[in-house]
Protein backbone atom coordinates (compact mmCIF):
# COMPACT_ATOMS: atom_id res chain seq x y z
CA UNK A 1 0.00 0.00 0.00
CA UNK A 2 1.21 3.27 -0.95
CA UNK A 3 1.89 6.00 1.49
CA UNK A 4 -0.89 8.07 -0.26
CA UNK A 5 -3.36 5.55 0.01
CA UNK A 6 -2.10 5.01 3.92
CA UNK A 7 -2.54 8.64 4.83
CA UNK A 8 -6.07 8.63 3.62
CA UNK A 9 -7.22 5.70 5.01
CA UNK A 10 -5.94 7.25 8.33
CA UNK A 11 -7.72 10.77 7.70
CA UNK A 12 -10.98 8.24 6.95
CA UNK A 13 -10.49 6.36 9.82
CA UNK A 14 -10.12 9.69 12.43
CA UNK A 15 -12.90 11.63 11.21
CA UNK A 16 -15.12 8.37 11.49
CA UNK A 17 -13.83 7.91 14.89
CA UNK A 18 -14.34 11.60 16.08
CA UNK A 19 -18.21 11.78 15.13
CA UNK A 20 -18.50 8.21 16.71
CA UNK A 21 -17.28 9.90 19.62
CA UNK A 22 -19.49 13.44 19.38
CA UNK A 23 -22.18 11.17 19.11
CA UNK A 24 -21.85 9.99 22.16
CA UNK A 25 -20.10 12.62 23.71
CA UNK A 26 -23.12 13.66 25.70
CA UNK A 27 -26.78 12.58 26.70
CA UNK A 28 -28.99 15.26 26.69
CA UNK A 29 -28.36 19.35 27.00
CA UNK A 30 -31.16 22.32 27.45
CA UNK A 31 -32.06 24.30 24.51
CA UNK A 32 -30.63 27.90 25.09
CA UNK A 33 -33.74 30.45 25.79
CA UNK A 34 -32.62 32.55 22.43
CA UNK A 35 -32.36 29.32 20.62
CA UNK A 36 -36.65 29.07 21.41
CA UNK A 37 -39.39 30.93 18.95
CA UNK A 38 -42.31 32.06 20.73
CA UNK A 39 -44.84 30.86 17.78
CA UNK A 40 -43.98 27.56 18.80
CA UNK A 41 -46.46 28.07 21.48
CA UNK A 42 -46.58 23.93 21.77
CA UNK A 43 -43.23 23.64 22.71
CA UNK A 44 -41.07 23.95 26.28
CA UNK A 45 -38.37 22.40 27.90
CA UNK A 46 -36.36 21.44 24.38
CA UNK A 47 -33.67 19.53 24.87
CA UNK A 48 -31.47 18.01 22.42
CA UNK A 49 -30.41 14.12 22.50
CA UNK A 50 -27.66 14.31 19.54
CA UNK A 51 -25.31 16.14 18.49
CA UNK A 52 -23.19 15.31 15.21
CA UNK A 53 -24.20 13.84 12.05
CA UNK A 54 -27.55 13.20 10.13
CA UNK A 55 -29.73 11.42 12.65
CA UNK A 56 -33.62 11.04 12.11
CA UNK A 57 -36.68 8.65 12.24
CA UNK A 58 -36.31 8.62 16.30
CA UNK A 59 -39.22 6.23 17.49
CA UNK A 60 -40.35 5.13 20.62
CA UNK A 61 -40.49 1.84 23.03
CA UNK A 62 -43.43 1.04 24.37
CA UNK A 63 -42.59 2.16 27.04
CA UNK A 64 -41.63 5.40 26.45
CA UNK A 65 -38.19 5.18 27.73
CA UNK A 66 -36.25 4.20 24.84
CA UNK A 67 -36.27 5.22 21.38
CA UNK A 68 -34.38 3.48 18.32
CA UNK A 69 -33.04 5.99 15.44
CA UNK A 70 -31.38 5.81 12.27
CA UNK A 71 -28.07 7.92 11.99
CA UNK A 72 -25.13 8.66 9.77
CA UNK A 73 -21.97 10.32 11.03
CA UNK A 74 -19.24 12.23 9.23
CA UNK A 75 -17.02 9.36 7.06
CA UNK A 76 -19.87 7.05 6.71
CA UNK A 77 -21.29 6.14 3.93
CA UNK A 78 -24.69 4.80 4.85
CA UNK A 79 -27.39 5.03 8.45
CA UNK A 80 -27.08 2.65 10.72
CA UNK A 81 -29.65 2.08 13.91
CA UNK A 82 -28.87 3.18 17.17
CA UNK A 83 -31.08 3.24 20.57
CA UNK A 84 -31.17 5.58 23.79
CA UNK A 85 -32.89 6.15 26.59
CA UNK A 86 -35.41 9.04 25.91
CA UNK A 87 -32.80 11.39 28.17
CA UNK A 88 -30.43 10.53 25.47
CA UNK A 89 -28.01 8.07 27.48
CA UNK A 90 -26.50 5.03 26.95
CA UNK A 91 -26.46 5.55 23.11
CA UNK A 92 -25.85 2.43 21.22
CA UNK A 93 -25.36 0.75 17.98
CA UNK A 94 -28.18 -2.04 16.99
CA UNK A 95 -27.38 -2.53 13.10
CA UNK A 96 -24.13 -4.22 12.24
CA UNK A 97 -22.52 -1.32 10.34
CA UNK A 98 -22.85 -3.04 6.94
CA UNK A 99 -25.29 -1.83 4.17
CA UNK A 100 -28.15 0.26 4.23
CA UNK A 101 -30.54 0.79 7.04
CA UNK A 102 -33.95 2.44 7.74
CA UNK A 103 -36.91 2.82 9.60
CA UNK A 104 -36.14 1.29 13.02
CA UNK A 105 -39.58 0.96 15.33
CA UNK A 106 -39.03 -1.39 18.66
CA UNK A 107 -41.50 -4.20 19.37
CA UNK A 108 -43.64 -4.79 22.19
CA UNK A 109 -40.93 -7.20 23.84
CA UNK A 110 -38.35 -4.20 23.40
CA UNK A 111 -36.46 -5.76 20.15
CA UNK A 112 -36.22 -3.43 17.28
CA UNK A 113 -37.53 -4.04 13.87
CA UNK A 114 -35.59 -2.67 10.93
CA UNK A 115 -34.98 -2.71 7.11
CA UNK A 116 -31.56 -3.62 5.90
CA UNK A 117 -30.05 -3.72 2.51
CA UNK A 118 -27.06 -5.37 4.23
CA UNK A 119 -28.21 -9.74 4.06
CA UNK A 120 -27.86 -9.33 0.28
CA UNK A 121 -24.23 -6.94 0.08
CA UNK A 122 -22.48 -5.84 2.91
CA UNK A 123 -21.65 -2.77 0.85
CA UNK A 124 -23.35 0.71 1.04
CA UNK A 125 -25.76 0.37 -2.16
CA UNK A 126 -25.28 2.77 -4.59
CA UNK A 127 -27.05 6.11 -4.54
CA UNK A 128 -29.14 7.42 -7.49
CA UNK A 129 -27.67 9.43 -10.59
CA UNK A 130 -27.33 12.79 -9.97
CA UNK A 131 -28.26 13.32 -13.21
CA UNK A 132 -32.02 12.27 -11.94
CA UNK A 133 -32.22 15.28 -9.69
CA UNK A 134 -34.14 14.69 -5.85
CA UNK A 135 -34.97 11.28 -5.69
CA UNK A 136 -35.22 8.77 -3.32
CA UNK A 137 -34.26 5.47 -3.72
CA UNK A 138 -35.87 2.22 -3.17
CA UNK A 139 -33.53 -0.32 -2.57
CA UNK A 140 -35.11 -3.73 -3.82
CA UNK A 141 -32.60 -5.80 -1.58
CA UNK A 142 -34.07 -4.01 1.36
CA UNK A 143 -36.01 -6.67 3.67
CA UNK A 144 -37.32 -6.26 7.21
CA UNK A 145 -35.42 -8.08 10.02
CA UNK A 146 -36.11 -8.15 13.77
CA UNK A 147 -32.84 -7.80 16.25
CA UNK A 148 -31.86 -8.22 19.37
CA UNK A 149 -32.44 -4.54 21.27
CA UNK A 150 -29.60 -5.55 23.46
CA UNK A 151 -26.55 -6.88 21.23
CA UNK A 152 -28.01 -6.16 17.92
CA UNK A 153 -28.42 -9.88 16.71
CA UNK A 154 -30.59 -10.58 14.06
CA UNK A 155 -33.03 -13.12 15.23
CA UNK A 156 -35.64 -12.97 11.90
CA UNK A 157 -36.00 -12.00 8.97
CA UNK A 158 -39.52 -10.93 7.88
CA UNK A 159 -39.68 -10.32 4.31
CA UNK A 160 -38.11 -12.34 1.59
CA UNK A 161 -39.62 -10.38 -1.82
CA UNK A 162 -37.11 -9.61 -4.46
CA UNK A 163 -38.21 -6.23 -4.12
CA UNK A 164 -38.57 -2.77 -1.87
CA UNK A 165 -39.81 -4.03 2.02
CA UNK A 166 -39.47 -0.95 4.35
CA UNK A 167 -41.13 1.69 5.81
CA UNK A 168 -42.32 -0.37 8.73
CA UNK A 169 -44.10 0.69 12.08
CA UNK A 170 -46.20 -1.57 14.83
CA UNK A 171 -49.47 -1.05 15.95
CA UNK A 172 -49.61 0.42 19.69
CA UNK A 173 -51.71 -2.37 20.54
CA UNK A 174 -48.76 -4.83 19.70
CA UNK A 175 -50.66 -6.35 17.26
CA UNK A 176 -49.74 -5.51 13.66
CA UNK A 177 -46.92 -4.35 11.47
CA UNK A 178 -47.76 -1.98 8.63
CA UNK A 179 -45.28 -1.47 6.15
CA UNK A 180 -44.10 -0.55 2.40
CA UNK A 181 -43.47 -2.91 -0.41
CA UNK A 182 -43.29 -3.21 -4.23
CA UNK A 183 -44.01 -6.74 -4.30
CA UNK A 184 -46.77 -6.02 -6.52
CA UNK A 185 -45.14 -3.73 -8.80
CA UNK A 186 -46.48 -0.03 -7.35
CA UNK A 187 -45.30 1.11 -3.83
CA UNK A 188 -48.23 0.14 -1.91
CA UNK A 189 -49.25 -0.61 1.70
CA UNK A 190 -49.80 -3.64 3.33
CA UNK A 191 -50.23 -4.94 7.53
CA UNK A 192 -49.08 -8.54 8.74
CA UNK A 193 -48.95 -10.13 12.03
CA UNK A 194 -45.60 -9.14 14.04
CA UNK A 195 -44.27 -12.56 13.02
CA UNK A 196 -44.22 -12.02 9.48
CA UNK A 197 -47.67 -13.74 8.97
CA UNK A 198 -51.05 -12.61 7.37
CA UNK A 199 -50.18 -10.13 5.11
CA UNK A 200 -53.05 -8.05 3.83
CA UNK A 201 -52.37 -5.63 1.01
CA UNK A 202 -54.29 -2.25 2.24
CA UNK A 203 -53.79 0.36 -1.27
CA UNK A 204 -54.26 -0.24 -4.65
CA UNK A 205 -53.91 3.18 -6.96
CA UNK A 206 -51.39 3.82 -8.74
CA UNK A 207 -49.04 6.25 -6.56
CA UNK A 208 -46.54 5.98 -3.43
CA UNK A 209 -48.16 4.67 -0.83
CA UNK A 210 -45.86 4.87 2.30
CA UNK A 211 -44.75 6.16 5.70
CA UNK A 212 -47.60 4.85 7.77
CA UNK A 213 -48.22 4.85 11.46
CA UNK A 214 -51.02 3.24 13.52
CA UNK A 215 -53.00 5.28 16.20
CA UNK A 216 -52.69 4.84 19.62
CA UNK A 217 -56.20 2.42 19.50
CA UNK A 218 -55.14 0.62 16.71
CA UNK A 219 -58.01 1.22 14.59
CA UNK A 220 -56.58 3.86 12.13
CA UNK A 221 -53.35 4.60 9.76
CA UNK A 222 -52.41 7.98 8.70
CA UNK A 223 -49.83 7.43 5.50
CA UNK A 224 -48.66 9.87 2.83
CA UNK A 225 -49.15 8.88 -1.04
CA UNK A 226 -48.99 10.41 -4.58
CA UNK A 227 -51.87 10.28 -7.04
CA UNK A 228 -50.47 11.05 -10.11
CA UNK A 229 -52.49 11.53 -13.39
CA UNK A 230 -51.86 11.66 -16.90
CA UNK A 231 -48.14 12.21 -17.68
CA UNK A 232 -46.93 12.72 -14.03
CA UNK A 233 -48.10 8.85 -13.85
CA UNK A 234 -45.82 7.88 -16.70
CA UNK A 235 -42.80 9.56 -15.56
CA UNK A 236 -43.58 8.28 -12.15
CA UNK A 237 -44.26 4.82 -13.45
CA UNK A 238 -40.67 5.27 -15.35
CA UNK A 239 -38.91 5.90 -12.57
CA UNK A 240 -40.47 3.35 -10.65
CA UNK A 241 -38.75 1.50 -13.04
CA UNK A 242 -35.46 2.55 -12.11
CA UNK A 243 -36.54 1.53 -8.34
CA UNK A 244 -37.10 5.49 -7.93
CA UNK A 245 -39.53 8.10 -6.74
CA UNK A 246 -39.70 11.93 -6.95
CA UNK A 247 -41.22 13.00 -3.76
CA UNK A 248 -42.22 16.45 -5.08
CA UNK A 249 -46.41 16.18 -4.36
CA UNK A 250 -47.19 14.24 -1.32
CA UNK A 251 -50.22 14.08 0.47
CA UNK A 252 -51.46 12.69 3.73
CA UNK A 253 -54.58 10.19 4.24
CA UNK A 254 -55.86 8.30 6.57
CA UNK A 255 -57.96 4.91 6.25
CA UNK A 256 -58.81 2.17 8.62
CA UNK A 257 -56.26 -0.20 9.96
CA UNK A 258 -57.82 -2.77 7.36
CA UNK A 259 -57.71 -0.16 4.21
CA UNK A 260 -61.12 0.90 4.21
CA UNK A 261 -62.31 4.25 4.22
CA UNK A 262 -59.50 6.47 2.72
CA UNK A 263 -59.78 9.81 3.28
CA UNK A 264 -57.46 12.76 1.98
CA UNK A 265 -56.80 15.11 4.59
CA UNK A 266 -54.07 17.51 2.83
CA UNK A 267 -54.72 18.60 -0.69
CA UNK A 268 -51.66 21.86 -1.22
CA UNK A 269 -49.22 20.09 -3.88
CA UNK A 270 -46.57 19.88 -1.93
CA UNK A 271 -44.11 17.59 0.04
CA UNK A 272 -46.12 16.03 3.28
CA UNK A 273 -44.64 13.40 5.29
CA UNK A 274 -43.83 11.64 8.52
CA UNK A 275 -47.22 12.18 9.60
CA UNK A 276 -47.98 10.69 13.41
CA UNK A 277 -51.54 10.75 15.39
CA UNK A 278 -51.57 12.42 18.64
CA UNK A 279 -52.90 10.09 21.24
CA UNK A 280 -56.73 11.92 20.81
CA UNK A 281 -57.07 9.99 17.81
CA UNK A 282 -58.25 13.42 16.14
CA UNK A 283 -55.60 14.95 14.84
CA UNK A 284 -52.29 14.11 13.16
CA UNK A 285 -48.94 15.72 12.71
CA UNK A 286 -46.93 16.11 9.62
CA UNK A 287 -44.23 17.93 8.02
CA UNK A 288 -44.24 20.20 4.82
CA UNK A 289 -43.16 22.47 2.65
CA UNK A 290 -46.45 24.25 2.09
CA UNK A 291 -44.85 27.48 2.94
CA UNK A 292 -41.97 27.49 1.88
CA UNK A 293 -42.09 28.96 -2.50
CA UNK A 294 -38.55 27.47 -2.78
CA UNK A 295 -39.92 23.77 -1.39
CA UNK A 296 -36.64 23.69 0.85
CA UNK A 297 -37.49 24.49 4.30
CA UNK A 298 -39.87 21.48 5.89
CA UNK A 299 -42.23 22.51 9.27
CA UNK A 300 -44.15 20.62 11.01
CA UNK A 301 -47.94 20.83 11.17
CA UNK A 302 -51.31 19.72 12.66
CA UNK A 303 -54.67 18.86 11.39
CA UNK A 304 -57.59 16.93 12.12
CA UNK A 305 -58.28 14.05 10.22
CA UNK A 306 -61.20 15.28 8.68
CA UNK A 307 -58.81 17.67 7.23
CA UNK A 308 -60.24 21.09 9.06
CA UNK A 309 -58.03 23.15 11.70
CA UNK A 310 -54.87 23.09 9.80
CA UNK A 311 -51.87 24.53 12.63
CA UNK A 312 -48.50 25.71 11.78
CA UNK A 313 -46.15 24.24 14.68
CA UNK A 314 -42.91 25.27 13.65
CA UNK A 315 -41.03 27.76 12.66
CA UNK A 316 -37.32 27.32 12.09
CA UNK A 317 -35.90 27.82 9.23
CA UNK A 318 -34.42 24.81 8.18
CA UNK A 319 -35.86 21.19 8.70
CA UNK A 320 -38.18 20.52 11.70
CA UNK A 321 -40.19 16.43 10.92
CA UNK A 322 -40.34 13.34 12.25
CA UNK A 323 -42.72 14.19 15.27
CA UNK A 324 -43.83 10.99 17.50
CA UNK A 325 -45.83 11.66 20.30
CA UNK A 326 -45.30 9.79 24.20
CA UNK A 327 -48.37 7.94 24.73
CA UNK A 328 -49.75 10.43 27.17
CA UNK A 329 -49.27 13.78 24.75
CA UNK A 330 -46.97 15.10 27.22
CA UNK A 331 -43.82 15.32 25.46
CA UNK A 332 -43.09 15.49 21.43
CA UNK A 333 -40.30 13.76 19.80
CA UNK A 334 -38.81 15.40 16.47
CA UNK A 335 -36.16 15.87 14.50
CA UNK A 336 -34.61 18.90 13.41
CA UNK A 337 -31.31 21.00 11.93
CA UNK A 338 -31.84 23.78 14.54
CA UNK A 339 -28.61 24.22 17.07
CA UNK A 340 -26.37 22.07 14.52
CA UNK A 341 -22.49 21.71 15.32
CA UNK A 342 -22.06 21.33 11.20
CA UNK A 343 -24.14 22.54 8.39
CA UNK A 344 -26.08 20.12 7.33
CA UNK A 345 -26.35 18.30 10.56
CA UNK A 346 -30.17 16.87 12.20
CA UNK A 347 -30.39 16.06 15.54
CA UNK A 348 -32.91 14.80 17.87
CA UNK A 349 -35.03 16.26 20.13
CA UNK A 350 -37.85 16.24 22.80
CA UNK A 351 -39.87 19.02 24.31
CA UNK A 352 -42.79 19.11 26.36
CA UNK A 353 -46.03 19.54 24.70
CA UNK A 354 -47.94 22.15 25.65
CA UNK A 355 -51.75 22.33 24.50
Amino acid sequence: MNKSLKNRLSVYLLLTIISTLQLFAQDSKPLSKDKYDAREKHFKNIRQLTFSGENAEAYLSFDDKMLSFQSRQKGDNCDQIYSMTINGEHKKLISSGKGRTTCSYYLPNGNILYATTALADEVCPTPPDPSKGYVWPLYPTYDIVVADSSNGKILRKLTSEANYDAEATISPVGDRIVFTSMRSGDIELYSCKLDGSDIEKLTDEPGYDGGAFYSLDGKKIVFRASRPKGKDLESYQSLLNENLIRPKQLEIFVMDADGKNKKQITNNGRANFAPFFHPDGKRVIFASNMDDPKGRNFDMYMVNIDGTGLERITYYEEFDGFPMFTRDGKKIIFCSNRNNSNPGDTNVFIADWVE
